[in-house]
Protein backbone atom coordinates (compact mmCIF):
# COMPACT_ATOMS: atom_id res chain seq x y z
CA UNK A 1 0.00 0.00 0.00
CA UNK A 2 2.61 2.37 0.88
CA UNK A 3 4.16 1.85 -3.27
CA UNK A 4 1.04 2.90 -4.35
CA UNK A 5 0.55 6.05 -1.91
CA UNK A 6 3.87 6.83 -2.73
CA UNK A 7 3.53 6.32 -6.30
CA UNK A 8 0.76 9.06 -6.18
CA UNK A 9 2.25 11.59 -4.26
CA UNK A 10 4.96 11.17 -6.87
CA UNK A 11 2.72 12.01 -10.12
CA UNK A 12 0.79 14.76 -8.08
CA UNK A 13 3.64 16.45 -7.18
CA UNK A 14 6.03 15.47 -9.74
CA UNK A 15 7.06 19.15 -10.20
CA UNK A 16 8.86 18.97 -6.63
CA UNK A 17 10.07 15.56 -6.97
CA UNK A 18 12.08 16.59 -10.70
CA UNK A 19 12.82 19.67 -8.53
CA UNK A 20 14.68 17.60 -6.10
CA UNK A 21 16.09 14.67 -8.73
CA UNK A 22 17.99 17.53 -10.24
CA UNK A 23 19.71 19.07 -7.32
CA UNK A 24 20.97 15.62 -6.47
CA UNK A 25 21.68 14.77 -9.82
CA UNK A 26 22.59 17.52 -11.92
CA UNK A 27 22.70 16.29 -15.40
CA UNK A 28 22.18 12.94 -14.63
CA UNK A 29 18.45 13.99 -14.26
CA UNK A 30 18.25 13.60 -17.92
CA UNK A 31 18.87 9.94 -17.95
CA UNK A 32 16.52 9.63 -14.98
CA UNK A 33 14.14 11.07 -17.23
CA UNK A 34 14.83 9.23 -20.48
CA UNK A 35 14.67 6.12 -17.87
CA UNK A 36 10.92 6.80 -16.64
CA UNK A 37 9.95 7.34 -20.14
CA UNK A 38 11.35 4.63 -21.40
CA UNK A 39 10.03 2.21 -18.98
CA UNK A 40 6.39 3.52 -19.27
CA UNK A 41 5.73 3.20 -23.03
CA UNK A 42 8.49 -0.20 -23.03
CA UNK A 43 7.54 -2.22 -20.74
CA UNK A 44 4.21 -3.69 -20.91
CA UNK A 45 3.60 -4.34 -17.28
CA UNK A 46 4.52 -1.13 -16.29
CA UNK A 47 2.00 0.86 -17.06
CA UNK A 48 1.51 2.78 -14.26
CA UNK A 49 4.77 5.11 -14.44
CA UNK A 50 3.90 9.04 -15.03
CA UNK A 51 4.16 10.25 -18.52
CA UNK A 52 2.24 12.79 -19.47
CA UNK A 53 2.50 14.40 -15.97
CA UNK A 54 6.08 13.85 -16.41
CA UNK A 55 6.44 15.58 -19.85
CA UNK A 56 4.03 18.80 -19.13
CA UNK A 57 6.50 19.23 -15.43
CA UNK A 58 9.67 18.59 -17.41
CA UNK A 59 8.33 21.61 -20.16
CA UNK A 60 7.35 23.58 -16.74
CA UNK A 61 10.81 23.47 -15.17
CA UNK A 62 12.59 23.83 -18.65
CA UNK A 63 10.84 27.54 -18.51
CA UNK A 64 12.12 28.15 -15.49
CA UNK A 65 15.67 27.24 -16.86
CA UNK A 66 16.17 24.23 -14.77
CA UNK A 67 16.28 21.96 -17.93
CA UNK A 68 17.80 22.95 -21.47
CA UNK A 69 14.63 22.66 -23.85
CA UNK A 70 15.85 21.03 -27.23
CA UNK A 71 17.96 18.55 -25.27
CA UNK A 72 14.51 17.76 -23.37
CA UNK A 73 12.74 17.54 -25.80
CA UNK A 74 15.31 15.61 -27.80
CA UNK A 75 15.56 12.96 -24.58
CA UNK A 76 11.89 12.25 -24.20
CA UNK A 77 11.30 11.84 -27.82
CA UNK A 78 14.50 9.26 -28.14
CA UNK A 79 13.25 7.40 -25.00
CA UNK A 80 9.35 7.21 -26.14
CA UNK A 81 10.50 5.89 -30.06
CA UNK A 82 12.82 3.19 -28.40
CA UNK A 83 10.28 2.19 -25.72
CA UNK A 84 7.69 1.34 -27.90
CA UNK A 85 9.59 -0.19 -30.41
CA UNK A 86 11.34 -2.70 -27.29
CA UNK A 87 7.33 -3.57 -26.49
CA UNK A 88 6.80 -3.89 -30.15
CA UNK A 89 9.68 -6.81 -30.04
CA UNK A 90 8.33 -8.07 -27.24
CA UNK A 91 4.78 -8.75 -28.06
CA UNK A 92 6.43 -9.77 -31.78
CA UNK A 93 8.40 -12.47 -29.85
CA UNK A 94 5.86 -13.46 -27.12
CA UNK A 95 2.65 -13.30 -28.88
CA UNK A 96 -0.82 -12.40 -27.46
CA UNK A 97 -1.74 -16.14 -26.03
CA UNK A 98 0.23 -15.42 -22.38
CA UNK A 99 -0.37 -18.44 -20.03
CA UNK A 100 -1.59 -16.36 -16.71
CA UNK A 101 0.82 -18.30 -14.86
CA UNK A 102 3.64 -17.10 -17.00
CA UNK A 103 5.97 -14.16 -15.77
CA UNK A 104 3.96 -11.40 -18.08
CA UNK A 105 0.83 -13.21 -17.81
CA UNK A 106 0.81 -12.39 -13.58
CA UNK A 107 1.51 -8.63 -14.23
CA UNK A 108 -0.63 -8.19 -17.60
CA UNK A 109 -4.37 -6.88 -17.15
CA UNK A 110 -5.82 -9.20 -19.56
CA UNK A 111 -9.11 -6.83 -19.93
CA UNK A 112 -6.97 -4.23 -21.10
CA UNK A 113 -4.77 -5.78 -23.64
CA UNK A 114 -8.19 -7.21 -25.12
CA UNK A 115 -9.23 -3.44 -25.18
CA UNK A 116 -6.05 -2.51 -26.66
CA UNK A 117 -6.43 -5.28 -29.59
CA UNK A 118 -9.91 -4.49 -30.55
CA UNK A 119 -8.55 -0.88 -30.61
CA UNK A 120 -5.88 -1.53 -32.41
CA UNK A 121 -7.79 -4.37 -35.07
CA UNK A 122 -10.18 -1.11 -35.81
CA UNK A 123 -8.29 1.76 -35.99
CA UNK A 124 -4.83 0.41 -37.38
CA UNK A 125 -1.54 1.77 -37.65
CA UNK A 126 -3.14 5.05 -36.71
CA UNK A 127 -3.73 3.59 -33.48
CA UNK A 128 -0.06 3.89 -33.01
CA UNK A 129 -0.49 7.36 -33.00
CA UNK A 130 -3.77 8.00 -31.06
CA UNK A 131 -2.92 5.97 -28.14
CA UNK A 132 0.21 7.69 -27.47
CA UNK A 133 -2.30 10.32 -25.70
CA UNK A 134 -4.18 7.12 -23.96
CA UNK A 135 -2.30 6.05 -20.36
CA UNK A 136 -2.28 2.67 -19.72
CA UNK A 137 -3.28 1.75 -23.64
CA UNK A 138 -0.08 3.30 -25.04
CA UNK A 139 1.61 0.71 -23.05
CA UNK A 140 -0.47 -1.97 -24.45
CA UNK A 141 -0.54 -0.86 -28.60
CA UNK A 142 2.97 -1.57 -29.19
CA UNK A 143 2.96 -4.86 -27.85
CA UNK A 144 -0.23 -5.59 -29.62
CA UNK A 145 1.25 -4.58 -32.87
CA UNK A 146 4.46 -6.74 -32.24
CA UNK A 147 1.99 -9.53 -31.22
CA UNK A 148 -0.43 -8.83 -34.58
CA UNK A 149 2.42 -9.23 -37.01
CA UNK A 150 2.43 -6.11 -37.81
CA UNK A 151 5.20 -5.11 -40.38
CA UNK A 152 8.21 -2.98 -37.81
CA UNK A 153 8.68 -0.45 -41.04
CA UNK A 154 4.97 0.50 -41.16
CA UNK A 155 5.39 0.32 -37.31
CA UNK A 156 8.22 2.59 -36.99
CA UNK A 157 6.35 5.45 -38.91
CA UNK A 158 3.46 5.60 -36.81
CA UNK A 159 5.86 5.41 -33.46
CA UNK A 160 8.14 8.42 -34.81
CA UNK A 161 5.11 10.61 -35.78
CA UNK A 162 3.20 9.36 -32.62
CA UNK A 163 6.55 10.29 -30.52
CA UNK A 164 7.16 13.25 -31.76
CA UNK A 165 3.27 14.79 -31.37
CA UNK A 166 3.02 13.60 -27.85
CA UNK A 167 6.49 14.87 -26.53
CA UNK A 168 5.70 17.88 -28.15
CA UNK A 169 2.72 18.66 -27.17
CA UNK A 170 3.03 17.81 -23.81
CA UNK A 171 5.87 19.34 -22.90
CA UNK A 172 5.66 22.21 -25.13
CA UNK A 173 2.45 22.75 -23.11
CA UNK A 174 4.01 23.02 -19.57
CA UNK A 175 6.80 24.65 -21.03
CA UNK A 176 4.42 27.78 -21.71
CA UNK A 177 1.12 27.21 -19.38
CA UNK A 178 2.97 26.15 -16.68
CA UNK A 179 3.91 28.46 -14.75
CA UNK A 180 1.11 31.02 -14.61
CA UNK A 181 0.31 31.94 -11.47
CA UNK A 182 -3.20 29.86 -12.01
CA UNK A 183 -1.71 26.46 -12.99
CA UNK A 184 1.45 26.76 -10.80
CA UNK A 185 -0.69 27.33 -8.25
CA UNK A 186 -3.17 24.73 -8.81
CA UNK A 187 -0.16 22.01 -10.05
CA UNK A 188 -1.82 18.99 -8.68
CA UNK A 189 -5.25 19.78 -9.74
CA UNK A 190 -3.58 20.40 -13.09
CA UNK A 191 -1.98 17.27 -13.21
CA UNK A 192 -5.28 15.23 -12.46
CA UNK A 193 -7.37 17.01 -14.82
CA UNK A 194 -4.57 16.05 -17.59
CA UNK A 195 -4.77 12.69 -16.63
CA UNK A 196 -8.43 12.22 -16.75
CA UNK A 197 -8.81 14.24 -20.14
CA UNK A 198 -5.97 11.60 -21.44
CA UNK A 199 -7.81 8.72 -19.82
CA UNK A 200 -11.33 9.29 -21.05
CA UNK A 201 -11.43 8.20 -24.07
CA UNK A 202 -10.50 5.11 -23.27
CA UNK A 203 -13.06 4.55 -20.97
CA UNK A 204 -14.91 5.79 -23.59
CA UNK A 205 -14.31 2.93 -25.87
CA UNK A 206 -14.32 0.55 -22.66
CA UNK A 207 -17.77 1.49 -21.76
CA UNK A 208 -19.15 0.85 -25.34
CA UNK A 209 -17.12 -2.40 -25.58
CA UNK A 210 -19.19 -3.75 -22.55
CA UNK A 211 -22.71 -2.28 -24.21
CA UNK A 212 -22.33 -4.13 -27.21
CA UNK A 213 -21.27 -7.58 -25.00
Amino acid sequence: MSIITGLIDFILHIDDHLVDIIQQFGHWSYGILFSIVFVETGIVIMPFLPGDSLLFAGGTLAALGAFNLPLLLLIFFTAAVLGDTANYHIGHKVGMSIPEDSFLGRFINRERLEMAQRFFNKHGGKTIVIARFMPFIRTFIPFVAGASKMHYRYFLLYNVIGAFLWVMACTLLGYFFGNIPIVKDNFSTVLILIILISVLPALIGLLKSKKKK
